[in-house]
């Protein structure tokens, strides 16, 4: 069978490792996501284990659709009866033009038109819409004049794990929270029992998604509904099964202690991730507590990860004060945290040198629209001394370089026109 997973931008290698572990047989990747072969059960892990992944669909069927007809004639094609029963109720997202369909909502309606029609002409009974929380729902993508129709077996992307009660302002979403780990390597460093801390948690979502991750806790094992739920090819013996699987999976790492803690200045934040955690079954696992940056120290063992999503400034604060933030966080990294490493989200690189500290790797993600850099740091002695030891070049080195020379030289011949 053949699936494709939805992913941010910046993402698919590591949701397609990921779909390897559900038992993937084949993957290929694409910017923004990863096509699959695999069977049926490996479609159902990966709903339940993905932690990077926004959708899992299964496509039913590929044909033209450059005019409306065509979109209608492709739909039509599909035995809709082995996937929705004549009263169920479904939903459609539809996405993309072609040459004669240039409105997605014309689209979705003319689809959905060929679902009805089919189901009145055999039984004169037809299926409702819901957009909430259909039977099923439908995913109609137009690429150059041709349908591609899935079914959507997530249902709600899967970056809604089902713990967030309430966010905070700009929050992270939970599957970019999980690539940032997964890029920074915190797997390994809770296996070698390695502690965690995010000094401006939010609502506390790293942190959250650190857990899951350390205890071997399913993303997908606090949702009630999936998109396959109400499919008529559900294999509910399979499913349960698995959810069988997750649940022993999680009590058997139920002893394990590591340390997860997350600070924020803002009290309200702190309540959120407490509350947030509290929905993920955390308690107790994980520790939140209001604490400006400045009070930061390291209570939290020899090695570990730090990982944080600062403010970028396109939100939240101002220029002068976001540097000054940066400045302080790079204090506090080279003060408490050596032997570690550290994982840094920002949406505003040249800011962000404020930090004081040469990132050893930087990754491009997206969080919403906004390209962002994760720059990951190796807080080891030996390499701070090493940037310690690349003293600042002064005015006069500056000034000989070429490059400064050849842009003096153009700012002059500027003057001397304007002032003519």
């Amino acid at each position: 069978m053949l699936f494709f997973a939805s992913c941010p931008p910046g993402v698919a290698d590591l949701t397609a490792a990921e779909l390897r572990t559900c038992g993937a047989s084949r993957t290929r990747e694409f910017k923004l996501g990863v096509e699959f072969e695999g069977t049926l059960e490996a479609a159902y892990r990966a709903c339940l284990w993905s932690r990077t992944a926004s959708r899992i669909l299964m496509p039913l069927a590929t044909f033209p659709a450059a005019n409306a007809d065509e979109l209608y004639a492709g739909v039509s094609s599909i035995d809709w009866s082995e996937h929705l029963a004549a009263n169920g109720t479904m939903a459609i997202e539809f996405g993309g033009t072609s040459s004669g369909i240039t409105h997605t909502h014309f689209g979705a309606l003319k689809a959905k038109d060929a679902i009805v029609d089919q189901f009145r002409a055999r039984s004169g009974e037809r299926p409702s819409i819901d957009v909430d929380q259909p039977n099923v729902r439908i995913d109609v993508r137009l690429d150059r004049d041709r349908a591609t129709l899935s079914l959507d077996l997530s249902g709600d992307s899967l970056h809604r794990r089902a713990y967030r009660a309430r966010g905070v302002a700009a929050p992270l979403k939970e599957n970019l929270a999980a690539a940032m780990l997964l890029r920074a390597g915190w797997p390994a460093i809770a296996e070698q029992g390695g502690s965690f801390v995010d000094p401006m948690c939010g609502s506390g979502t790293l942190v959250i998604e650190a857990a899951l991750m350390a205890f071997d806790i399913a993303p997908g094992s606090l949702r009630s509904h999936f998109g396959f739920i109400g499919w008529r090819g559900h294999d509910r013996e399979l499913w349960r099964r698995l959810i069988d699987e997750a649940r022993a999976r999680r009590e058997a790492r139920a002893g394990d202690r590591l340390v997860l803690r997350g600070y924020d200045a803002d009290a309200s934040a702190v309540r959120a991730a407490i509350e947030n955690s509290e929905r993920a079954k955390l308690r107790g696992r994980v520790h939140f507590e209001r604490r400006e940056l400045e009070q930061l120290t390291n209570e939290n063992g020899e090695h570990g990860l730090l990982a944080t999503n600062p403010p970028y400034g396109e939100r939240i604060g101002d220029r002068g004060r976001l540097e000054a933030l940066y400045a302080e966080l790079g204090e506090k990294l080279r003060e408490h945290f050596v032997g570690w490493q550290a994982a840094v989200l920002t949406g505003n690189p040249p800011i962000a040198r404020a930090l004081g500290i040469h990132a050893r790797r930087s990754h491009t993600l997206f969080n919403g629209r906004i390209e962002c850099r994760l720059l990951r740091f190796d807080l080891r002695t030996e390499q701070l001394a090493a940037m310690e030891r690349k003293a600042p070049l002064d005015e006069a080195e500056v000034r000989a370089r070429p490059g400064a020379q050849m842009f003096a030289n153009r700012l002059r011949k500027n003057w001397k026109q304007l002032s003519q």
